[in-house]
């Protein structure tokens, strides 16, 4: 692990101590927290970028055309307003 040093205003400082200390966690692992976050966040310039691909949704096999699903809320709010009044 490399040892280094780091100049930071004195509001920042501050912030992140106090942030360390509601997490029980030193100021440097804070730091070594938000490069990790930071460079992941904006990766390398030039790098192969993975193409987007949508989202998996797991229905957990339960699979409800949109027009029954429409019925089902449809029926829904009646029955809740039924239950109201």
């Amino acid at each position: 692990m490399m040892r280094t040093q780091i100049q930071l205003p004195d509001d920042l400082y501050q912030r992140a101590k106090a942030f360390a200390a509601e997490r029980e966690i030193s100021l440097a692992e804070v730091t070594r927290r938000g490069l990790e976050t930071f460079l992941a966040r904006f990766p390398e310039p030039g790098g192969a970028r993975k193409s987007w691909e949508p989202p998996v949704v797991r229905s957990c096999g339960i699979k409800v055309p949109l027009e029954k699903l429409k019925d089902f809320v449809r029926d829904d709010e009646e029955s809740r307003h039924a239950e109201r009044t």
